[in-house]
């Protein structure tokens, strides 16, 4: 019969004596009056006050009921007329696991079953070895505990000192006072996070989505919160554990408006209505957000790197844009997570039709989430003709340029070679909807440096927008079951 690796699964654990641990607070929970602030980034502020009942002069009191991930250095304690003298916490808890880790040079008891008679045989072992399995001496024997069948269990005459049921952090204070009073406790904690998830219903005919906004609760600290008051900060407070928030979708424009929730620096506070009871391992959801017919566009886009040349037609991505102002749009801050997009069919149930994350978007701005690809609607690329020109001919196009917006120039001692080139670019948009669509077209990779900029769009067939030194953008109308065709001549020095 193999070893197992693990000893929880062959071990039935049996402690001998009772454990009384003399606690701040009896009851299910040693926890007082909590108020938790949860941060993105896996930090949480942690404040419980306690009524505690002080003995005059040096004492030890226990705290259980603490995170099991708190950060003890940034502990702070307080109590009138009592001063703190050392801290412990003892995080290594109590699972059969650690016992038996624990016992290792210990006496213990076996007790085996007969399967077959019921009866029990019960033997003194010293525990030898935990590694890759569990190694004991019986009498003169040396012997391997095995996942026999046989039904084994181990007794143990006690708990080590070192090991805790819960999370506990025990505080010697000098108190000049005796009585019961209040003690504060403050802490940071890794094990709680959040994150905002929002739901919305578009409606293509009527143009407008309906959204909820969720807040998605994490607990991994080892601990349940009691009946906390909570509060949720949308930001990032300097942290190394810190990740950014993601890349911000195509289009955003930030906003320039405030929101009506309260700020903490430059910090949005999210508080949770009422207390609430965060358990440990616990996935907890709370609505934040619920808005409905808010203004909102689907929008065909495709973004063309400089001398994109496709051997087929590409799809064009589809997203929806909207606003969060509060005219005409959402009206709130929107803290950073996932939106998912549905759509009802022909039968009036929803849909999934695609999810995009955004970053903590202030309000007042404009989004345009990618939902996916469109089905119908192709954009194909294609590079014409390429040919250097002479310097002349440089000179002759000069009114087409397009410069830095600034009209800014340099001078410089030395300059690469110039050439000159001009480039025709076809861009095929197909449609097979049975509606004409308007295709966003963009043709970046303009940006080639400071010695490139100076470059000129001499022919086009629509007229497009610079929106920047590196990106030109066409509003394509493309008909119904048909296609449309867009030619631009670009004269660069690359």
């Amino acid at each position: 019969m193999p070893l197992k690796k693990g000893i929880a699964p062959i071990l039935a654990v049996v402690l001998a004596v009772p454990v009384v641990a003399q606690t701040a607070e009896s009851g299910p929970t040693a926890q007082g009056d909590l108020a938790v602030t949860i941060y993105n980034g896996d930090r949480a502020l942690v404040q419980d006050v306690r009524q505690i009942p002080f003995p005059r002069g040096r004492t030890r009191i226990e705290f259980p009921d603490v995170s099991a991930r708190i950060q003890p250095e940034t502990l702070s304690f307080s109590a009138a007329g009592a001063g703190v003298i050392e801290q412990n916490f003892d995080f290594d808890l109590l699972t059969p696991t650690k016992l038996m880790e624990k016992a290792v040079g210990q006496t213990v008891t076996l007790v085996r079953t007969n399967p077959a008679t019921g009866n029990e045989v019960r033997e003194r072992a010293t525990v030898l070895s935990t590694a890759g399995g569990v190694v004991v001496k019986i009498g003169d024997r040396i012997e391997v505990l095995r996942d026999d069948g046989l039904p084994t269990r181990v007794i143990f005459d006690g708990v080590p000192p070192n090991l805790r049921a819960r999370p506990t952090l025990s505080v010697t204070v000098d108190s000049d006072r005796a009585g019961q009073r209040p003690a504060a406790l403050r802490y940071l904690t890794g094990g709680l996070g959040w994150s905002a998830d929002y739901v919305a219903l578009y409606d293509e005919a009527k143009a407008t989505t309906d959204m909820q906004g969720w807040v998605t609760l994490t607990n991994q600290t080892g601990t349940t919160f009691h009946d906390a008051e909570t509060v949720l900060v949308a930001g990032g407070p300097s942290n190394d554990g810190y990740r950014p928030a993601p890349p911000r979708p195509r289009g955003f424009v930030p906003g320039t408006e405030t929101a009506g929730r309260e700020r903490l620096g430059d910090f949005y506070l999210y508080p949770l209505p009422g207390r609430t009871t965060i358990a440990n391992a616990q996935t907890k959801q709370v609505s934040f957000l619920d808005v409905q017919g808010v203004p909102a566009r689907k929008v065909y886009a495709r973004s063309v790197q400089w001398l994109a040349n496709d051997d087929r037609p590409v799809n064009a991505t589809t997203a929806i844009s909207f606003l969060t102002a509060r005219e005409q749009g959402l009206g709130d801050a929107l803290p950073g997570g996932t939106v998912r997009f549905y759509q009802r069919d022909r039968k009036g149930t929803p849909q999934f039709i695609g999810e995009s994350s955004i970053g903590h978007t202030p309000m007042g701005s404009a989004l345009t989430l990618v939902t996916g690809d469109a089905f119908d609607i192709f954009v194909q690329a294609e590079v014409v003709s390429r040919e250097k020109i002479t310097a002349d001919e440089w000179e002759r196009s000069g009114r087409y340029r397009v410069i830095a917006e600034d009209g800014s120039t340099s001078t410089v001692t030395s300059e690469r070679p110039v050439e000159y080139w001009r480039t025709t670019m076809r861009y095929t948009l197909t449609n097979a909807k049975s509606a004409p669509v308007e295709v966003e077209l963009d043709q970046a990779g303009l940006d080639h440096g400071w010695w490139g900029r100076d470059f000129r769009v001499t022919s086009e067939d629509s007229p497009g927008e610079q929106v920047n030194a590196d990106r030109r953008k066409y509003v394509v109308t493309v008909p119904a079951n048909g296609k449309r065709e867009l030619r631009v001549t670009y004269e660069t020095r690359y």
